[in-house]
């Protein structure tokens, strides 16, 4: 089995530097401009089914995809972006820093929950869940779109690939091959690995 997993394009808390999360934001001009040259860069991969979060940053993208590829796609609710900024979710960061510079430092750590945040151990759970269905879907060739948080926890405690180094790219693309002894990372671009393992 091949899978496309792919960060969705630009998206507005992108660029007017909001925490990001649930806030259900929509795809800039160059995020939809992004997710046509993805489309360009995959219309000849037969793939089969399209897997997207329903978050609108996600579903446009896999919209724009959908129209070049000539497939379906499925809405997954479990692969929706992880709730980790409460109550500073869609709130600009610099605003945030200086009305709640001790949460905003502890921002950095994956482990650290805001009120009303999601705990990263139901997150990883979630994913993962959602994960299974999805590589079960019964298709060979298969995009999934989905957020940065979600692809950080499958690199981290599904394929055992490692940390990302920075921040993933817009439309980053890590094409997967999942055969009888696991999951191995094919190509990566858009983002750089720590540590790598299976390439």
């Amino acid at each position: 089995m091949i899978i496309y997993l792919i960060r969705h394009g630009e998206s507005i808390s992108d660029v007017k530097n909001l925490y990001g999360g649930t806030f259900d934001d929509h795809l800039t001009e160059k995020g939809k401009q992004e997710a046509e040259s993805l489309a360009e860069e995959l219309k000849n991969k037969n793939i089969q089914a399209i897997f997207s979060s329903p978050y609108f940053r996600a579903k446009e993208t896999a919209e724009i995809l959908k129209n070049a590829l000539g497939c379906n796609i499925e809405l997954v609710e479990d692969i929706r972006e992880r709730n980790s900024y409460g109550f500073l979710s869609g709130k600009n960061k610099e605003w945030a820093k200086k009305e709640y510079p001790e949460t905003c430092s502890k921002l950095k750590g994956y482990h650290f929950t805001i009120d009303g945040g999601e705990e990263y151990e139901g997150f990883k759970k979630r994913i993962g869940g959602a994960w299974n269905e999805i590589i079960n879907s019964g298709y060979e060739r298969i995009v999934v779109i989905t957020h940065g948080g979600p692809i950080r926890c499958l690199f981290r405690e599904i394929f055992k690939f490692g940390e990302f180094k920075g921040d993933l790219g817009d439309c980053m693309i890590a094409e997967i091959e999942k055969n009888n002894a696991g999951f191995k990372l094919l190509n990566l671009t858009g983002a750089k690995l720590e540590k790598t393992k299976n390439v």
